[in-house]
């Protein structure tokens, strides 16, 4: 190729090189066409079963580099030219898995009367043990402690520090207080809500990479919806009210939620997943079960090997 890149071509005959990264499979000039006579080489191969003629005059530097030209096309295929597509390294991708809510300030309160902190707990390191399993050795779990307000602003800035490469924050839902309804379950009044269900994703406009959570958003709800489980229709209904939240995608569940501070002040894209809601009786006990939490995990996992495919391609190792 090298070879053929270096001839002199007079402006007529070089139709034959853009025909050639088009994948052209145009025949060359018949020997009628031509203007003057074949090289020896050429004329021995096509002809071999005629006796030998007369000897032919040689062909000039001019005839040569055309019928070289003509030729280069028949060995060579356009993907000769396309570079293999660049893969991940997740040995050098940094993932933070972040439990939502401490020990201290626990989160929502299950049908059952178990903290959301312990759901989001089991789950995050479900989550990581996954993703270390499957080559992302650099994933870390995010466990802190402290009353709210506090314990956001020290996740974050943990975060930010280890200079992730993306964040990930597990909740596990509930419902607006209005909804609730009381039951009695092992000796004890709790409240519950069977009316909603599912999980969904929060993405916010005022994270710096914004764009890119969304990317990352997007794969997560598609790997949920692709393992049989539904999204949380609720936030986009008037009757949420306050907790009524902007949907990005009416196909896959992601949501707006610009005031998240641990989606708006991370300084990598972030994104937090309500796994399912655990006020609701029926799916805290699929929330509960190994069964469901290696769902999550798998989908999680596929999710962040597709965002690292995705950021290698584009802006290439790490």
């Amino acid at each position: 190729m090298a070879a053929l890149m270096l001839l002199p071509i007079e402006a007529s005959d070089a139709g034959w090189l853009s025909d050639m990264f088009k994948g052209s499979s145009k025949p060359a000039k018949s020997a009628k066409q031509a203007t003057s006579p074949k090289p020896a080489a050429v004329a021995k191969r096509v002809t071999a079963a005629k006796p030998a003629g007369p000897a032919k005059p040689a062909a000039s530097p001019r005839q040569r580099n055309v019928r070289l030209a003509a030729l280069g096309p028949v060995a060579l295929s356009p993907s000769t030219f396309k570079p293999a597509a660049p893969s991940c390294d997740p040995a050098k991708f940094r993932v933070v898995v972040d439990v939502g809510h401490t020990a201290e300030s626990a989160g929502a309160r299950s049908a059952r009367n178990v903290s959301e902190f312990l759901y989001n707990h089991r789950l995050a390191q479900r989550i990581e043990q996954r993703l270390k399993d499957d080559g992302f050795a650099q994933t870390r779990l995010l466990l802190t402690e402290g009353k709210a307000r506090r314990s956001l602003v020290k996740r974050v800035a943990t975060a930010n520090d280890l200079q992730a490469h993306l964040f990930l924050s597990i909740h596990h839902d509930s419902v607006p207080a209005k909804f609730l309804e009381e039951w009695e379950f092992d000796g004890k009044k709790s409240r519950f809500s069977d009316r909603f269900s599912g999980y969904s994703v929060f993405v916010s406009r005022g994270n710096p990479d914004f764009r890119t959570s969304l990317v990352f958003a997007e794969l997560v709800a598609k790997e949920m919806k692709a393992l049989g489980l539904r999204y949380a229709e609720q936030y986009s209904q008037p009757i949420m009210g306050r907790h009524r939240r902007e949907l990005l995608n009416r196909e896959t569940g992601v949501y707006r939620y610009d005031e998240l501070v641990v989606l708006r002040t991370t300084r990598m894209p972030a994104v937090l997943l309500e796994a399912g809601s655990i006020i609701n009786r029926d799916e805290e006990l699929a929330m509960d079960s190994p069964e469901r939490q290696n769902i999550i995990s798998s989908g999680v996992t596929a999710a962040v090997k597709q965002f690292c495919d995705q950021r290698w391609a584009v802006l290439g190792p790490i």
